[in-house]
């Protein structure tokens, strides 16, 4: 457990410092992803980017696994 939390730290830390690079990749407007603005009202919805996200993540713990 020790080492679980130590390393999601470093990611963590690591993610933070690279923030500047990693906020011009086009994660979150992709093809897909809902947007819908009314009078009033904003909904926002990544549909795209999170099934993205769960693939490389499925992907990457795949990887480890093995």
């Amino acid at each position: 457990m020790q080492r679980l939390l130590l390393i999601l730290g470093g990611l963590l830390i690591a993610a933070a410092a690279t923030w500047p690079w990693l906020s011009k990749l086009p994660l979150g407007r992709l093809p897909g992803d809902i947007h819908i603005v009314r009078d009033g009202f904003s909904f926002y919805f990544p549909i795209t980017t999170c099934v993205l996200v769960s693939v490389v993540v499925s992907v990457v713990i795949w990887i480890f696994r093995r």
